[in-house]
């Protein structure tokens, strides 16, 4: 499987026991793993929190996320609480406005990307009835369909900052951080930081599987390859 030509990758029991071994048992592994929402709960997110949730990962993306956190009320305030449909409708003068706001970080580029994807927003809520309800019914083992969703139909929503805005609202997710990549390759998965289509099928492939052995969601099998190796 993968990349590198390796034969076979450890199960996830054998991983586990490594992550549990570094962290002190497994009493003490299980209390860092990850939380996250069932179906019923991420449909019930209303689709101004799924703004909210997407534009603080977007600025926080090259940004100290304390900059961020500490103005966050004031983004609230400004973009009228990420209300999808006034945000999808904003125009020129307001923008301008924006871009003078000292509540906010006034990036014009990631302004943009508040209304862009309360655009975006609007046409899942048009086609599955809510954003949440296109989010709660994506399947786990298409993962990385949705993160080539966000990416395409979305704005700055690539690579890392999809996928921490997923995880962050409480979807079941994996994050390829250096920690998991470098799992990753060392099971032979994939030879670097995957980014090619293929790398990516590979790395689904791997996580359905581990997925199979140990009935865990994709959240926590992340969170236990990354605290195998940091």
């Amino acid at each position: 499987m993968g990349a590198t030509g390796q034969s076979k990758m450890r199960s996830f029991q054998e991983i586990y026991d490594i992550a549990s071994a570094r962290k002190g048992g497994d009493d003490a592994l299980q209390a860092l793993l990850a939380d996250t929402r069932v179906a019923v709960d991420l449909a019930a997110i209303p689709d101004d929190r799924w703004l909210s949730n997407f534009t603080r990962c977007v600025f926080q993306a090259g940004f100290s996320w304390k900059v961020i956190e500490a103005k966050w009320d004031g983004f609230e305030a400004a973009f009228h609480r990420f209300d999808v449909a006034r945000c999808a409708m904003m125009d020129d003068d307001w923008f301008d406005d924006l871009l003078r706001d000292t509540r906010i970080v006034r990036n014009g580029m990631k302004i943009q990307t508040v209304r862009d994807n309360a655009v975006f927003l609007s046409d899942l809520a048009k086609e599955h009835g809510s954003a949440g309800n296109f989010f709660a019914t994506w399947p786990s083992d298409d993962f990385v369909g949705l993160l080539k969703c966000l990416k395409t139909r979305g704005s700055r929503l690539g690579a890392a900052t999809g996928q921490y805005a997923l995880r962050f609202i409480g979807m079941d997710s994996f994050i390829l951080s250096a920690d998991v990549t470098a799992r990753l390759i060392a099971e032979g998965i994939v030879s670097k930081s995957p980014t090619s289509a293929r790398d990516m099928v590979a790395v689904q492939t791997a996580f359905n599987t581990w997925r199979a052995q140990s009935g865990r969601g994709l959240s926590e099998i992340s969170r236990v390859l990354a605290m195998s190796v940091g």
